[in-house]
């Protein structure tokens, strides 16, 4: 019944997670944080520069944490079969619709959510407004899920599958395929653009 369904997802939540949980998912926040600061994507210079294709640090950062992703999380299942992924349904128009919110939104405050609170703990002043909107956000998200699961999520489905359940080849070709292509992009990019300060 909806209402057992209902108890089961609140007892699934964060608060009820184990201690174990919650030290992991904090100490996985503290080292992310870290990295982003390191790579400098706590700059709002940085990260608009990107939009603008003057400063492509952002897009070096971001493509080299899905390589390392990618061969990590594929890497895990071949040492353990027993490990699959877990790949969440969308939509078309529910994907469009909210990936252009974030892009606006992105553009308009020069941080995403996770940049943005790494951003706060760098001391940068001017993502507070940000993050205030961000909670605004979420509640009017909050109000709306029913419409928005009815009227958005419920067309236009998207199985979840990947190029390597598509296609029947190896995820390892496509995974050294991305890097080889990633590599040669790095290359051209520390080669013929001017470095970045």
């Amino acid at each position: 019944t909806n209402d057992q369904i209902n108890k089961d997802r609140f007892m699934n939540t964060a608060l009820l997670s184990s201690n174990l949980q919650l030290s992991t998912g904090l100490l996985t926040g503290i080292v992310f944080g870290f990295l982003l600061q390191k790579g400098r994507l706590t700059s709002f210079d940085v990260i608009v520069g990107q939009l603008i294709f003057k400063n492509f640090t952002m897009m070096k950062v971001m493509l080299t944490a899905i390589m390392v992703g990618s061969i990590g999380i594929y890497g895990l299942i071949a040492f353990n079969p027993a490990y699959t992924t877990m790949i969440s349904s969308t939509t078309l128009m529910a994907a469009f619709l909210g990936g252009s919110i974030f892009a606006i939104g992105m553009a308009t405050l020069g941080y995403c959510p996770g940049t943005a609170m790494a951003a706060l703990g760098d001391g940068r002043r001017d993502v507070i407004f940000g993050l205030l909107g961000m909670v605004f956000g979420a509640g009017i998200y909050a109000e709306l899920f029913p419409f928005i699961t009815k009227q958005i999520k419920s067309t236009d489905f998207m199985n979840q599958e990947t190029l390597a359940t598509i296609t029947g080849i190896s995820p390892w070709i496509f995974i050294a395929g991305f890097v080889i292509i990633f590599g040669i992009g790095f290359y051209m990019l520390e080669r013929y653009l001017p470095k970045n300060k």
